[in-house]
């Protein structure tokens, strides 16, 4: 099939693929000189701020207006921090300490580290409101259940990561909270009416709006109330008919990893993303799994061929391309103050402590009769319970409360038990290796995971004086002679915990 030369450059400014390694690929370099308009970074491009800063230079130098993005929402999911965890809490934490002034001074602190590494946009904030606690992808992501709550603190988000000149991302459009299903493996399905979604779902990304947030991320989910076919960021009720023409956002609209098997299962790749295109998207990411040239090579020619063949307007190919363009534009004239990477110039408000500020802001301490349990008075045994975590997580970041307890309490021992390690006699083991000792047991969103419970509850049966850490959503609280909710698993939660446990907060 014949591409000309100016389709396939088209076609080239809508695509943000990824790539593996920490320095740029060749197919990337000469890509970029040819057309390229943007990449994503995910964790293993990033090993330190200088070697960022380089990978992002040598990007820049073959396309000086290239989009650079990344998905920074500090908590569970962060990139800069992948190696060591964030440093900052994630969205529920910010949530339950509700100060909109220290969620602003969080995601200025992002911004200025995303500015100071050469990043432009970040996938971030999910302004998702997370109304399934059984959520398996969204959870601590969110800033909570009160879709008032997550719209004031999603302009917070925005206007303190924007005030930097780096691009927010509301997503994941129209609202990925109240689904029970991970669009990375099926696709998920929100059945609620126009009604219910206008007061719940959608509320965050009209305030996003409003803040001039300047690009929304789409959600792989079928919205029945406006298409029972399509996913969203395949659907042109959707993306044009909602969030263009009814809430009138005329940003850039970016997807989701096209490649999560809630749209590349059914279309593929390259009918996937020509389609999220015709549909309304502006930018397509891919390359969270599929990172070479060949993917991306099919991608682009998929969209070229879908104009050719007359399934994708060119006109709308050229309205995608131009958008992609004006978000550059914007970020070049953006002048924040300079600042290198994880320093403070004292002129914002202390924002690089903000993320410990808030991490300690947000524990939750409820006790059950055991008033002299805390602080512990000797080096405890600590069991982690940690289970597995959806994709967006990366799955070897470090998190837990029994590193920063050891350093506060020399002698503090820790097992992590995954769920393969769990059988018969492992409670008997635990207790043994906990005897005549404290014993803290830290779970990650207990209430999803039986196997979790199972443990925790056989081994408080024994221990009734142990002290329970959740480190993921709160489910219960009445576990344990103490209950610790930390809101968050980022290392500043954990940190955060061991300061309550070893009588520092």
């Amino acid at each position: 099939m014949k591409r000309s030369p100016d389709l396939l450059r088209l076609a080239d400014t809508v695509l943000l693929p990824g790539f593996t390694g920490t320095t740029a690929p060749d197919w990337v370099r000469r890509r970029l000189a040819g057309g390229l308009a943007g990449v994503v970074l995910f964790s293993r491009n990033v090993d330190t701020p200088a070697q960022l800063v380089a990978l992002t230079s040598a990007l820049r130098a073959e396309n000086p207006e290239i989009l650079i993005g990344i998905d920074e929402e500090a908590g569970e999911v962060t990139r800069l921090e992948a190696r060591t965890g964030s440093s900052r809490p994630g969205n529920y934490a910010l949530g339950v300490v509700d100060d909109v002034d220290l969620t602003e001074r969080v995601a200025r602190g992002i911004g200025r580290d995303l500015r100071a590494v050469g990043v432009n946009i970040d996938f971030a904030p999910a302004a998702d409101v997370n109304s399934n606690p059984d959520n398996p992808v969204i959870g601590l992501r969110s800033f909570g259940a009160d879709p008032l709550l997550v719209a004031r603190h999603t302009a917070a988000w925005i206007r303190g990561l924007q005030s930097t000149g780096v691009a927010a991302c509301a997503k994941h459009f129209p609202g990925h909270g109240d689904t029970s299903v991970d669009s990375h493996h099926g696709v998920p399905r929100v059945t609620v009416s126009r009604e219910e979604l206008a007061e719940v779902e959608l509320w965050p990304f009209r305030v996003a709006i409003d803040e001039g947030v300047r690009s929304i991320m789409t959600g792989h989910l079928l919205v029945t109330a406006y298409d029972e076919e399509l996913p969203a960021t395949l659907s042109p009720h959707v993306l044009t008919g909602l969030l263009r023409e009814e809430l009138g956002f005329e940003g850039l609209i970016v997807t989701d990893g096209i490649e999560m098997a809630a749209v590349s299962g059914r279309y593929g790749l390259g009918g996937a993303s020509a389609m999220a295109v015709a549909a309304g998207a502006d930018a397509v990411c891919v390359g969270g799994e599929n990172a070479d040239e060949a993917t991306y090579e099919h991608i682009r020619d998929a969209v070229a061929d879908a104009v050719t063949e007359g399934r994708l307007p060119e006109e709308r190919l050229a309205d995608a391309a131009a958008r992609v363009r004006a978000l550059t534009a914007w970020q070049a004239q953006a002048t924040p103050p300079p600042l290198n990477y994880g320093q403070n110039d004292g002129q914002d408000d202390g924002q690089d402590e903000a993320g410990l500020i808030a991490a300690r802001r947000a524990v939750r301490v409820t006790r059950h009769g055991a008033d002299d349990l805390l602080p512990l008075t000797a080096a405890p045994h600590v069991v982690e319970l940690a289970p597995e975590t959806n994709l967006a997580i990366d799955k070897d970041m470090p998190w837990g409360a029994g590193e920063p307890l050891g350093k506060l309490l020399p002698g503090t021992t820790v097992a992590r038990l995954r769920q393969p390690d769990v059988h018969n006699g492992v409670a008997g083991t635990v207790l043994r290796q906990a005897a005549e000792r404290p014993l803290v047991i830290v779970v990650r969103d207990a209430h999803r995971h039986p196997w979790q419970t199972d443990l925790l509850e056989s081994l408080l049966a024994a221990r009734p004086d142990g002290v329970v850490v959740e480190m993921g959503l709160p489910g219960r609280t009445d576990l344990g002679a103490v209950h610790i909710a930390t809101h968050g698993a980022a290392r500043v939660c954990g940190q955060a915990a061991a300061e309550v446990l070893a009588g520092l907060a």
